[in-house]
């Protein structure tokens, strides 16, 4: 099976190249030219739409009713299924604050996970809490929370066959700092969120090996003139990247448009950190043992506390696109390069021969037109 897509334009995060044909074969991109004279099974004419790496979301819990935490290798198999009809074709399984058992089950059952054709790429792990600070706990359940352990951490790691690519933690925790150095040196990305440390703790945790903030804005100790606090360290320490989840509910518009004037399309990563309510009607959810009401004001637990989202990547980058009148390489970045970049990944993130042949396709709108998962379209709008 192969496929070419004929004049579209083809996005990566440094430049565009307008009325291009691209030839996807065994799962990669095979050619990228004006002209390509190749016999293949499929062709779609891509006039007037634009062709962009695949999205990789590093922060998602659940769609379609499933979540990482109900350890099932069905439901993962079901959640990344859903995830190719929102252009996201690799994702970070994320965990949430629970008991060891429970997180230990989950990590199981991944460790053992085979990514189908028909889904999005199970990229690994993101581990959630529960290494985090209980002054910032959000939906985090409190009863879970303790802090950072090495030992633990290893166990995990091992456990999950290896799996675990990112961390949120808070530093200014006990034996914080000891963990963030490494977990860091073993080439997993920290992330630094629910945490209530100081900007100086920041530096000192950027300093250790700290490259990326969890959802900016949210369970966060706040920007403060006289202390600039986690908020403040993530906008403004370039070593860190900036989770943000624009859906309008966990960020401002303001607030989203200074992240992009302070970070820049280089320092910020789109994620949803979407729950099983994801694509799914309005009502009650679980999340990590609580009851999340779903409406459309987002999903709160009964005391208000946010609860993830349901925003899909696809709107996200639409969002990003109304709010910042940001360039279609910028949104390239947010969505899947820098993603790629955070972890390591050697054959994503960029539209170019020898790479994996993963890539949605955009109307002028923003507007997700097909998905493409390893040279196959596996989604269409239309």
């Amino acid at each position: 099976m192969s496929l070419l897509i004929r004049n579209i334009t083809v996005v990566n995060a440094t430049h565009r190249a307008e009325q291009m044909d691209v030839w996807m074969k065994d799962g990669k991109i095979a050619q990228i030219a004006q002209h390509i004279d190749a016999h293949t099974t499929q062709q779609l004419d891509g006039s007037g739409k634009f062709l962009l790496p695949g999205f990789i979301d590093m922060h998602i819990h659940g769609s379609a009713q499933m979540d990482t935490m109900d350890a099932s290798d069905k439901g993962l198999h079901l959640m990344a299924q859903s995830l190719l009809k929102e252009g996201t074709t690799s994702f970070l399984a994320t965990t949430i604050t629970q008991s060891y058992d429970r997180i230990e089950r989950a990590l199981a059952v991944i460790a053992q996970f085979q990514s189908q054709p028909d889904e999005a790429e199970l990229l690994g792990i993101h581990i959630e809490g529960p290494f985090v600070s209980k002054k910032r706990a959000g939906a985090q359940p409190l009863e879970y929370m303790v802090q950072p352990d090495m030992e633990v951490f290893q166990k995990w790691q091992a456990l999950s066959g290896q799996k675990i690519k990112q961390i949120t933690i808070a530093p200014e925790e006990p034996n914080g700092m000891a963990a963030v150095q490494a977990i860091a040196a073993s080439g997993v990305v920290v992330s630094i969120g629910h945490a209530d440390a100081t900007f100086e703790q920041m530096k000192e945790a950027v300093r250790l090996g700290a490259t990326q903030g969890t959802h900016l804005y949210n369970q966060m100790r706040p920007f403060h003139h006289r202390d600039p606090g986690v908020v403040g360290g993530v906008l403004l320490l370039d070593a860190l990247k900036a989770e943000l989840i624009v859906d309008f509910i966990h960020a401002h518009q303001g607030a989203v448009e200074m992240a992009y004037r302070l970070k820049g399309a280089d320092g910020i990563i789109l994620i949803t950190d979407g729950m099983r309510a994801k694509g799914m009607p309005y009502g009650d959810y679980d999340l990590g043992g609580q009851v999340v009401h779903v409406t459309a004001t987002g999903a709160h637990l009964a005391n208000g506390a946010l609860a993830g989202s349901i925003l899909t990547m696809n709107q996200a980058v639409c969002n990003m696109q109304q709010v910042t009148n940001c360039t279609w390489e910028e949104l390239v970045k947010m969505s899947s390069f820098n993603a790629a970049q955070q972890l390591q990944l050697a054959a994503k993130g960029q539209l170019v021969e020898g790479y994996d042949a993963d890539a949605v396709i955009m109307d002028q709108h923003c507007s997700l037109q097909h998905t493409i998962k390893a040279g196959h379209i596996m989604y269409s709008a239309i």
